[in-house]
């Protein structure tokens, strides 16, 4: 397997990568627009593939928020072209990892001694790697152990390659720079969280004992005195990742018995917790040989304020979604529209969202509903599609809603993905408490 010696650590050395990778997408533009006139059909396929290659190939060896931005936009199966998803999939739990040196070399700077001493046993070949750190497995009296590491410099680093990769964010995403840096500053709050490992193991030992009653739902015990800010010891957990389990064409009445842990997982966080885990990739969950669904990151835990939460879950009831008066003050409430907004552009995202909300919010208006149905996600993909070549969009100001909006429709695309790969029925009302 390919290893890492070394990882840019100074803004100049990471600079230097990236600017790299920029010169790379320019040339891929440049082929672009010279087969948009001799092949226009597969031109753009061509430069999705290119660009999405050198994309990842530059951020991989980066690590850090760099990559981790990678894997957010990996989870937006219906917003981003193929090809970025597939490359970007490989970002959430298998990119190169660190070298066994460098491997040694980082646990002897938490913790004044090497792993070798500190553990029975310790494999200094990681089992996988992922944007911030990469896991060992480990044995100490009898007991198996997961030993997660964090890259060198990442934590450091966070500002420095936010500020660099905001230019290509906001040209893909259409974000005006003007007002936007609440939205990054969100982000760089979070990221800057997920390197805080002893939060994270706070965080899940608060959710894993509030969760405890869930069924078919387990936890790793964490281990503290083998822990740092930088290195976090847990219990190994042996389990395939949900991506392994769901390519095993698993019975469907344990994809259902799954889905349902997974659903009564986030609905509790949420409804009951007012704080959820904002990270539902498939390289964060594990299945067990007996069907249970284990969690294993806790880095990103996203606190949902009341103000948020209240008029954001009142227009998933119908009734307010569809009554103009109470519909225009939840928008408002939710900083989708504002007082400086034009007539038309109040018009023009009103409707936008009532659009949205009206096909996100389905799964909630009935007492089951069926995540395998292809319809439902096709018009999800048909929608992105929609405002993403939407000419009137790109000329209105779209730096709208709350900062809290990232992390919470992240959180839910997501968990819908992982439902939609399971196949799974869900009760949708067993809201567990």
């Amino acid at each position: 397997m390919e290893t890492i010696d070394s990882i840019p650590t100074s803004k100049i050395q990471r600079a230097t990568k990236l600017i790299s990778t920029g010169v790379k997408i320019g040339g891929n533009y440049l082929k672009y627009y010279g087969e948009k006139i001799t092949n226009p059909e597969s031109a753009r396929d061509n430069l999705n593939t290119n660009n999405a290659e050198d994309i990842y190939d530059g951020l991989k060896n980066l690590k850090g928020s760099a990559l981790k931005v990678a894997q957010m936009l990996s989870m937006e199966k219906n917003f981003l072209p193929q090809q970025y998803v597939e490359k970007f999939s490989l970002s959430q739990f298998s990119v190169p990892p660190l070298s066994a040196p460098l491997v040694v070399k980082t646990f002897k700077k938490y913790f004044g001694k090497s792993p070798y001493d500190l553990f029975d046993t310790f494999n200094a070949n990681a089992i996988n790697a992922a944007s911030i750190g990469q896991v060992h497995k480990a044995t100490l009296n009898g007991k198996e152990l997961a030993v997660k590491i964090q890259y060198p410099g990442v934590a450091e680093s966070i500002s420095s390659d936010l500020a660099m990769v905001k230019p290509i964010a906001i040209k893909m995403f259409n974000i005006q720079a003007k007002d936007s840096d609440k939205y990054f500053k969100e982000v760089e709050t979070k990221l800057t969280e997920e390197t805080d490992y002893n939060l994270e193991i706070a965080q899940s030992s608060e959710i894993a004992e509030a969760c405890a009653h869930i069924p078919n739902l387990k936890f790793p015990e964490y281990y503290p005195e083998y822990s740092s800010e930088r290195v976090i010891t847990m219990d190994w957990m042996t389990g395939k990742h949900l991506s392994e389990f769901v390519k095993s064409n698993p019975d469907q009445h344990i994809s259902n018995k799954i889905g349902q842990a997974l659903w009564d997982f986030y609905m509790f966080q949420v409804h009951q917790l007012r704080k959820v885990h904002a990270d539902p990739h498939p390289g964060n969950f594990l299945i067990d040989d007996q069907d249970n669904l284990i969690a294993i990151d806790f880095g990103c835990i996203k606190e949902i304020p009341e103000s948020f939460y209240n008029p954001y879950f009142e227009l998933v009831e119908p009734a307010k979604l569809n009554n103009p008066v109470i519909f225009h003050e939840k928008l408002v409430e939710l900083e989708i529209l504002t007082e400086k907004d034009t007539n038309a552009e109040t018009v023009y995202f009103t409707n936008l969202f009532r659009e949205i909300l009206a096909l996100l919010t389905q799964p909630f208006q009935s007492e089951t509903f069926d995540f395998s149905d292809e319809d439902f996600f096709m018009k999800l993909a048909a929608l992105g599609e929609k405002y993403a070549n939407d000419k009137e969009l790109r000329k209105m100001n779209v730096n709208r809603g709350s900062k809290h909006f990232i992390y919470i429709n992240r959180t839910f695309f997501g968990l819908f993905s992982l439902l939609h790969d399971l196949k799974a029925v869900v009760d949708t009302k067993q809201f567990v408490s």
